[in-house]
């Protein structure tokens, strides 16, 4: 019987902070000819079917850097069944094997599992400007928290590896500048307070259909890309 193997994990939004797998090593890791972007519209764990929110996907083009975190063999099927109920919930990212530099001295390359967007999903917000990504991201929240949080997040754990991302510190500039005073994975009060006053206000996404996420399951299939 052929033993498992070893799996890596690349992250590159909120699995950056909060994994929820065991795992025996995590490094600063880079992907080639894929970007992180607020691409992808929340409606279960950072927006609502009636408020829908906004969160990271990788897209075509650029290059993203992240965290690879190494799953040990006994531990691959228990943290591929976690990350596909967490990560498939509509079924908008293909599950992929892609290759990731670890930025060591040594600078080795491995294939890991990350989660690429679908672009022809009805969840898929593709390129949107700065502005109405601010103004999806403002008045959203879901399962997991609110929308704000989630890009404040993400800022803070970018920081901590050292990688400066322009686009979304213009986009916190644009949700409001001041929210990044604070404790890290903490709910700021005045995140609260900007999400109430916006959470009425009415926003344009592509509508969705539980449907939706049954035509699209099959990309759960691991892969090469």
């Amino acid at each position: 019987m052929a033993q498992p193997h070893e799996l890596w994990v690349f992250a590159y939004g909120s699995l950056m902070w909060r994994p929820g797998f065991p795992s025996e090593e995590v490094g600063h890791a880079k992907l080639v000819g894929w970007r992180r972007t607020f691409c992808i519209y929340s409606r279960y764990h950072r927006g609502s079917p009636q408020r829908p929110g906004l969160v990271l996907g990788l897209d075509r083009g650029g290059v993203c850097e992240g965290l690879a975190y190494r799953v040990a063999p006994a531990n691959v099927a228990a943290t591929l069944a976690y990350l596909r109920d967490r990560e498939q919930v509509v079924s908008v990212y293909r599950e992929a094997m892609v290759p990731v530099t670890l930025m060591t001295p040594e600078r080795p390359e491995v294939l890991a599992l990350t989660y690429l967007v679908e672009r022809a999903h009805p969840s898929y917000a593709g390129t949107l400007t700065l502005r109405e990504q601010a103004h999806l991201i403002r008045g959203a929240a879901g399962r997991s928290g609110n929308n704000i949080d989630y890009l404040l997040s993400t800022l803070a754990h970018l920081g901590d590896l050292g990688i400066r991302e322009r686009a979304l510190e213009r986009l916190l500039a644009l949700v409001g500048a001041h929210l990044a005073h604070g404790a890290a994975g903490v709910t700021r009060p005045n995140a609260v307070a900007l999400l109430q006053e916006h959470r009425k206000r009415p926003v344009r996404a592509r509508p969705f259909r539980p449907a939706d996420a049954r035509r699209f399951c099959y990309r759960t299939v691991l892969r090469a890309v």
